[in-house]
């Protein structure tokens, strides 16, 4: 999946396992999130193609954060990065220079740990992920197949080193013995500096069209992150919550679900040198208003 149109597809091959939304039937287009601060009590932002790209900060991103909170909207970052620490994301956006605060935010990671039981779990993850904010038992997976089949259920959380011949001893495994499978991050793909990189999201869905059971997303669009912010964000109306980023299927679609008001953001991100407006018809899937950057 190199282009937006194969990605925009497959998406929309696994839309009947995403959250089901009754969009918008137009968008508008504004110029800035100073346009629509006052229809909003609190702005949650995707992190790559809305605040950074890679370790580089969106011009003008950091800006727009400290004015907002001038005016007393609330902040949040809503990341389905699950390879690295809440601690790890924090530092990512400190060296940012977003000053942002850690209760601003809420990775699809937080939500995984948060379901997670006391089973022995292996773990799909980066190299230099020591895995230690996990209190269940783990088990690091790699080219053993007996540590495939010894554990008690699968984590995904990077695709770091992660190949085809270890999905297969992944299906392998849970064809022999079914267990729950824990994709900490949904997305299927990932916009780097090059191209596009693929996500736990793409493996997971593959494994459910093997018709493998009990695949559990968590992450855009899924429920339990955007739990997390109205969790956070206890006294305010659904309505009052602006949900930015540059992903129709994920960003997009989970807050709609959940009601918040959305702004898809086309510059940096998926969407970066495309007419979003044929995808947004495609999916008949409408942000509340769309922008260059915020």
């Amino acid at each position: 999946m190199d282009t937006v149109a194969t990605i925009f597809d497959r998406y929309e091959a696994v839309r009947h396992r995403l959250p089901r939304v009754h969009s918008p039937t137009r968008t508008r287009e504004i110029s800035s999130l100073h346009d629509i601060a006052a229809q909003a009590d609190a702005f949650v932002f995707d992190a790559y193609g809305v605040l950074n790209i890679g370790e580089a900060a969106i011009p003008g991103a950091a800006q727009r954060l400290r004015e907002l909170r001038e005016i007393g909207c609330q902040i949040r970052i809503l990341s389905n990065a699950a390879s690295y620490t809440h601690a790890g994301a924090m530092t990512k956006f400190q060296n940012l220079g977003m000053g942002v605060r850690d209760h601003e935010i809420i990775t699809s990671r937080d939500a995984t740990l948060a379901h997670l039981d006391d089973r022995l779990w292996g773990c799909i993850a980066a190299p230099q992920d020591n895995l230690s904010d996990i209190s269940a038992p783990t088990r690091r997976l790699v080219d053993d197949p007996i540590s495939y089949d010894q554990v008690e259920g699968f984590v995904f959380l990077s695709t770091e080193v992660w190949s085809l011949d270890r999905q297969a001893l992944l299906e392998t495994a849970l064809l022999k013995r079914p267990r729950p499978v824990i994709i900490a991050n949904a997305d299927l793909v990932a916009p780097r500096e090059h191209g596009f990189s693929l996500e736990p999201g793409y493996f997971g869905h593959q494994l459910a069209d093997r018709g493998i059971p009990d695949v559990r997303f968590f992450g855009k669009p899924f429920p339990a992150v955007y739990e997390m912010v109205e969790a956070s964000l206890p006294s305010l109306p659904r309505n009052r919550i602006v949900m930015c980023g540059d992903t129709l299927h994920t960003d997009i679609l989970g807050a709609a679900a959940r009601d918040w008001q959305t702004v898809l953001v086309e510059q940096d991100g998926l969407f970066s040198g495309q007419d979003t407006s044929v995808y947004l018809s495609q999916a008949t899937l409408f942000p509340t208003w769309r922008l260059s950057r915020i």
